[in-house]
């Protein structure tokens, strides 16, 4: 079981953007004095939710200042950056880093970003398996040309490559974020692991994980790669030494950011959303994940590991909103809970 972190650089009612910047590189830092597994990095435009408009920008700043953990973009937001940029970025990454980098990519949302970027409506809805294919082989192949839907090139040397300087890694590793049958089916197809969200619980990940091994055994894909998929959970970590006092601390500071956060995304061509209550989501969170005692968040996460097959866990530690209190929070996931688990 591996263990990481997942930043937001979330801001919270009453702060400034480098406040939540500051906040995220430091509780990074920390997860690796820690002990933890990997930091895994949001990525969000135009919205307070979170501030981070790169996630692969502060993942190579955080590798630069970090020597033994996994950095990770959950996610890069496919449809708004052009497949071979960003297989540049990873591959550059991935060579530098000791192969310590990894890709995770996603549909993103219906939002405003897709007219910002001037990819269209297109790219969210029926865009993605293309670039997702042509990222694929950028990261593989000594040289990619491309004659789809939506990129069309001339084949052109893949620079740096990959697979040249790292015997024992072929490439950064790509996770696909997956919110519906068919984004788990785009995954199993190419037998990439999964990062589901902290918004479903248990049952429904063990759903998605036995409908991903379906789907990749239909695919032609072998034992090994279907029983060996390192799929992603992520979830919310707040530690304490009673459950009462950590469902507290984030009932007072998460329904505020999330009422602001949630509240500022505009979709791109005026349709409805509709948005969770904030309150009542935080609570949801508090009882699906690790919010608690060292015990008791140590608990939570072997039996989701035991329920679901999942080996690997994104968890946000900075629902406090609070520097200090974050910093705490990692430390203490890295002494008391990782302890009871390995």
């Amino acid at each position: 079981m591996r263990v990481g972190s997942f930043v937001l650089g979330a801001q919270f009612p009453g702060q400034g953007q480098g406040e939540a910047l500051h906040r995220a590189v430091r509780s990074a830092e920390v997860a690796e004095e820690a002990g933890l597994d990997a930091v895994w990095l949001a990525e969000h435009h135009f919205v307070p939710y979170g501030t981070c408009p790169s996630a692969v920008t502060l993942a190579a700043l955080l590798l630069g200042r970090t020597r033994r953990i996994r950095v990770g973009t959950a996610v890069s937001v496919l449809p708004t950056v052009h497949p071979v940029a960003l297989g540049e970025q990873a591959a550059l990454l991935h060579v530098t880093s000791g192969g310590r980098f990894s890709l995770g990519v996603g549909r993103g949302g219906p939002w405003v970003d897709l007219e910002v970027f001037g990819a269209g409506l297109e790219a969210y809805e029926s865009g993605f398996p293309e670039s997702l294919d042509l990222l694929l082989r950028w990261l593989r192949d000594p040289a990619v040309g491309a004659s789809g839907d939506r990129f069309r090139f001339r084949e052109v040397p893949v620079v740096p490559r990959p697979s040249e300087s790292l015997e024992q890694e072929p490439g950064p590793e790509v996770v696909v974020a997956c919110t519906s049958p068919s984004s788990v089916r785009t995954a199993a197809e190419r037998g990439l692991p999964m990062l589901l969200g902290m918004h479903v619980g248990d049952e429904e990940k063990a759903e998605m994980v036995a409908l991903w091994r379906r789907h990749a055994r239909e695919a032609g894909r072998t034992a090994e790669e279907v029983h060996g998929a390192a799929h992603v959970s992520a979830g919310v970590c707040q530690i304490a030494d009673r459950r009462a006092d950590a469902a507290e601390t984030l009932l007072k500071a998460m329904p505020g950011w999330l009422r602001q956060g949630l509240g500022a995304h505009v979709t791109v061509d005026g349709r409805t959303r509709r948005m969770r209550d904030p309150h009542e989501y935080t609570e949801l969170l508090c009882g699906l994940h690790p919010v608690g005692t060292p015990r008791l968040c140590a608990d939570r996460l072997a039996a989701t590991g035991e329920r679901t097959g999942i080996s690997r866990f994104a968890l946000l530690v900075e629902g406090s909103g609070d520097l200090a209190a974050t910093e705490e929070n990692v430390r203490r996931l890295g002494a008391e809970v990782l302890p009871q688990l390995r």
